[in-house]
């Protein structure tokens, strides 16, 4: 089995090397990954420079390519060139900081694994949450037993699925369950400064809604201390509004 690895925190990434660890127990792997944090980028990909990647190291030893551009990117070109024979299955993360609600929008975490769905190729998002520096072991391994479970099933292929794990001790994970992703927002701030030189400038920051309650969501789920698994698609429509939509369309335009 060949899997490609990636993530938006950068190459060098713990999470990403925890990742690399444990599923090249069991496949082939291949890491393809930012040369630098693409946090947040969403699923944007670069068009007006060239894309530039290099072979990366760590302690002598080739790591993987480097690349100069979104996870996104690095999905696209690894699948098409840069892993030179088929690959069987995406896994992007661990991020440091949990994808649910409105965040998966944003994610470039998340943003890798659907490329790599429209590109016809199973993928798995896979974050801790948390932001301070943690131990990625059980999430890695979480994350091989869901390459287990996915691979060689027809119905999963082209598939996304995006895994939330809470950052707590593995004896005291509650369990796993399949959710929808939740709707909570981002209450978000601009916080005015000023530098050395008296120039303004604003620092994004905020926090995320709760809806610890809602059980049936990746939030709430995830804030009682269970592992989310919620499949996703790149799909926007809103049918339900289709023919809404069409019926105002012909009465009034």
């Amino acid at each position: 089995m060949r899997i490609l690895l990636t993530n938006d925190d950068g190459i060098y990434a713990r999470g990403l090397s925890a990742l690399y660890e444990e599923l090249s127990k069991e496949a082939d792997c291949l890491i393809v990954a930012p040369e630098i944090e693409q946090s947040a980028v969403g699923h944007a990909i670069t068009l007006f420079r060239p894309l530039m990647v290099r072979s990366a190291t760590k302690g002598g030893n080739f790591l993987g390519y480097a690349v100069c551009g979104t996870p996104a990117d690095c999905v696209k070109i690894g699948i098409k060139k840069l892993a030179e024979k088929p690959v069987d299955m995406v896994v992007s993360g661990i991020n440091r900081g949990s994808n649910t609600g409105i965040n998966v929008i944003y994610s470039g975490t998340v943003s890798a694994a659907t490329e790599a769905a429209i590109m016809g190729v199973p993928a798995l998002a896979v974050s801790l949450d948390t932001h301070k520096e943690a131990d990625f072991t059980f999430a890695a391994r979480f994350a091989c037993r869901m390459v287990k479970l996915m691979v060689n099933k027809t119905v999963l292929q082209g598939s996304a699925i995006n895994i939330n794990i809470p950052c707590l001790p593995e004896g005291d994970i509650k369990g796993v369950v399949v959710v929808r992703q939740g709707k909570v927002n981002i209450i978000e701030s601009f916080e005015k400064r000023t530098d050395p030189r008296d120039n303004i400038y604003y620092w994004i920051s905020g926090a995320s809604l709760t809806a610890a309650d809602d059980m049936q969501t990746d939030v709430g789920a995830l804030s009682q201390g269970y592992i989310t698994i919620t499949p996703i698609q790149y799909d926007l429509t809103r049918y339900d509004l289709i023919e809404v939509l069409q019926t105002m369309v012909e009465r009034q335009l």
